[in-house]
């Protein structure tokens, strides 16, 4: 597999994004680590350097244009990685079920992905989410609804939610 790397500019900062042959998102990084992520997921692909995808373009151009349905039309894909079975993949695609504007907790995640009581296990899952933004991880807040655990930075998934419309405390 050959996977497309390439810089998208954002209003939380630039995307590095990876892409399949089939212009299929398969990575996201807010800078750094996307190539480690990748070895991780996809430890057989090659990393070049190109363009963004057109439809990856503009799914995110929309997303962070307003359009919060956009990340749903996001093309992405999870086939051939790592963890794209069990409890992590689960989790990941659930993301993909948060409406825009809404949270849920850690609990809530793991009981959508099948194991009650696992909130734990459902944060290390959402740590290592391959595809930031797109499979909303910013959506999932603590039971309180504070603000933690994220990946690109506190400041970016409440940048995120508010722009979704989230009630945030």
């Amino acid at each position: 597999m050959i996977l497309t790397v390439s810089i998208l500019p954002s209003p939380v900062g630039p995307l590095e994004l990876a892409c399949d042959g089939d212009g299929r998102l398969r990575g996201v990084s807010f800078g750094e680590g996307l190539a480690r992520m990748m070895r991780r997921e996809y430890p057989q692909a090659a990393l070049v350097e190109g363009e963004t995808p057109g439809p990856v373009r503009a799914a995110l151009d929309a997303y962070f244009a307003g359009d919060q349905a956009a990340l749903g039309r996001t093309p992405w894909s999870l086939d051939g990685a790592v963890a794209a079975d069990g409890f992590q993949a689960r989790v990941w695609r659930a993301l993909a079920e948060i409406p825009a504007g809404q949270t849920i907790s850690y609990g809530e995640m793991a009981k959508r992905a099948g194991e009650p009581g696992a909130a734990q296990a459902a944060g290390v899952a959402l740590n290592r989410n391959p595809i930031a933004v797109v499979l909303p991880c910013h959506r999932v807040v603590g039971a309180d609804g504070a603000m933690v655990g994220f990946g690109g930075g506190l400041e970016r998934k409440t940048w995120l939610l508010r722009h979704e419309g989230a009630l945030l405390l």
